[in-house]
């Protein structure tokens, strides 16, 4: 039971997100760098805390750089459209993209059960070389993603006048 708690409660919560997926949510441009500054602060605190070994910097390196080209292809799935008569933005995620979560989920916890818990206290294991490759992975994701975002929305207002 314990095994299968958490994807039990990752299904729940991705259910209920592909649900309101069908939905159109405002999209406000003056918001969209919250979540990669807390998510810097975040990964910069735990890269402080635990410095990861030259090959840990090179994974994290990679990682943001991957992430970055997948952000930005996810930032393209999203449909954001302008209402015509308030002149708000709006933006409706794709399915796709939250596949594209899902698959990262599964993967880290994947190798959490590959690795075991114990190799976290170990700097140089590869449980922690691949945290590091993640860390740096959701960093350029989120990053990315809201940047395309930014841009197109940008575009879309300057298009229109």
């Amino acid at each position: 039971m314990a095994t299968l708690l958490p994807f039990m409660i990752i299904a729940f919560v991705l259910a209920l997100r592909f649900r309101s997926m069908s939905k159109e949510r405002p999209l406000k441009l003056g918001t969209l760098w919250i979540v990669p500054v807390v998510y810097l602060l975040l990964a910069g605190s735990m890269v402080f805390a635990l410095k990861p070994p030259p090959m840990g910097w090179g994974l994290l390196i990679a990682g943001l750089g991957v992430g970055i080209a997948i952000g930005w292809h996810r930032g393209k799935l999203i449909r954001i459209e302008r209402n015509p008569e308030t002149g708000a933005l709006t933006q409706k995620a794709s399915p796709l993209a939250l596949v594209l979560l899902v698959a990262l989920i599964v993967l880290k916890l994947g190798a959490r059960s590959i690795f075991g818990d114990t190799a976290a206290t170990q700097p140089g294991s590869s449980a922690m070389l691949m945290t590091d490759a993640f860390l740096g992975f959701a960093l350029g994701l989120l990053s990315a993603t809201r940047l395309e975002l930014y841009l197109r929305a940008q575009r879309l207002l300057a298009a229109i006048g």
